[in-house]
């Protein structure tokens, strides 16, 4: 049996809250025919904290969990992150070298430093390397710390760490066809390169929405305008509670806006809701299952986004098609405003503009044809492009071919 790594810092281990991509292709993988070792951290990302790791080693996962050391940190950019993920790296290299051998390395970017060792052990090894590209570093990282030239002399080790892996990978899987292509913008390598969405599972989502929808209450003349993720820089949740204020101003006092989730941010914008005569309300953050009830009983869903964020197709948008609702989106990346004029779920807006936003809220409020009709197409996309049982099938026929070919 071939033997795979996977090594991801940021990953939701079962009974955890956060990014669960990795959790999910470990289980698959060794659903079809593969031993897996899911390399990750004794810090878990989401929850700031230090994992409890009787608790991990108690879990019965078909995958083996493998905890690295490191020293943790308390905000998303941080210096202390960043020596927390060196520190990460440096356990890793001892872990990799000591004692494990391994057919085929898959591996998170970011962290790029973690990459880089990843890398070196699978190229030493004469391995398959395969990179996921979740994120842009330093790309992302400068939209939050905006100092010019400083900032390019502080994060010049991301970049240079990211060309390093780059280079030195036989395969790129890409959340989104801009994340798949950024590894070939300053190279013409000829190597396996996919787009597979991070997705979800859409049994999981309904099984949620049949157990909690009956306890979600909601007034029948009530109209919901959801927000669900991190309420934090990238996100433009300011707009969407001024726009609350604006709705009201025209009469429109049963439209309220939900936002659902937690984030550096919360407090203060919790603050701004109630100076202000508008119709918010911070559910909080929710259990999976019961978030899926709760974006199926509203409305319309916002894909909320500040002009400047570099993301492209987020975890959340899964989640948004598979409840079957029109989407507001003022996410900038040209790949997703496409994606949601050609596949018709939703409508897409300037960000940070509180008119625009009220605007394409009456709208679609006073347009129930088109909101239904926009609401089937986003469940047939969920369906057919993010519904990782099937869509994940990519990346195992992609590592069949490595594994072949380097035999």
């Amino acid at each position: 049996m071939k033997k795979i790594a996977i090594i991801t810092a940021f990953v939701a281990l079962p009974g955890e809250k956060g990014y669960s991509r990795f959790e999910f292709l470990s289980n698959f993988l060794s659903n079809n025919g593969y031993e897996v070792d899911l390399i990750t951290s004794t810090f878990q990302h989401w929850e700031k904290k230090k994992r409890d790791i009787e608790r991990v080693n108690r879990l019965d996962t078909k995958y083996n969990i493998v905890l690295i050391d490191e020293l943790g940190y308390h905000k998303n950019v941080d210096y202390k992150r960043i020596l927390s993920h060196r520190k990460f790296a440096q356990n890793l290299k001892d872990y990799l070298y000591k004692e494990k051998k391994y057919d085929l390395i898959y591996c998170i970017i970011p962290d790029n430093h973690i990459a880089v060792t990843a890398a070196e052990y699978s190229k030493k090894h004469n391995i398959p390397f395969v990179i996921d590209v979740e994120d842009l570093w330093p790309e992302a990282m400068k939209m939050v710390i905006d100092i010019p030239i400083i900032n390019d002399l502080f994060f010049y080790p991301f970049k240079l760490d990211a060309k390093k892996v780059y280079k030195m990978c036989d395969a790129v899987v890409g959340t989104s066809d801009e994340y798949r292509d950024r590894p070939f913008k300053d190279t013409n390598r000829k190597i396996p390169n996919i787009t597979v969405y991070v997705g979800n599972e859409i049994s999981e989502f309904d099984a949620g929405v049949k157990k909690y929808l009956s306890e979600i209450d909601k007034s029948d003349n009530e109209f919901w305008v959801s927000y669900a993720g991190n309420i934090g820089t990238s996100y433009d949740i300011k707009t969407m509670i001024l726009a609350s204020e604006e709705l009201k101003r025209r009469g429109y006092s049963n439209i309220k806006v939900m936002l659902m989730g937690g984030g550096p941010l919360k407090e203060d914008l919790e603050q701004l809701s109630k100076s202000i005569n508008c119709n918010v309300e911070f559910v909080g953050y929710l259990p999976y299952q019961k978030m899926a009830a709760y974006l199926s009983k509203s409305d319309i869903v916002v894909n909320s986004f500040v002009k400047k964020a570099p993301q492209s197709i987020v975890t959340k948008i899964g989640d948004y098609l598979a409840s079957g609702k029109p989407m507001i989106n003022t996410c900038s990346s040209p790949e997703f405003k496409s994606k949601v004029e050609n596949d018709g779920f939703g409508v897409n807006i300037e960000a940070e503009d509180v008119n625009i936003l009220a605007d394409a809220i009456e709208n679609l409020y006073n347009n129930k044809a088109l909101c239904e009709e926009y609401g089937r197409n986003a469940r047939k996309v969920a369906e057919e492009q993010f519904d990782r049982p099937k869509s994940y099938l990519e990346i195992v026929n992609l590592i069949n071919k490595l594994l072949e070919e380097n035999r």
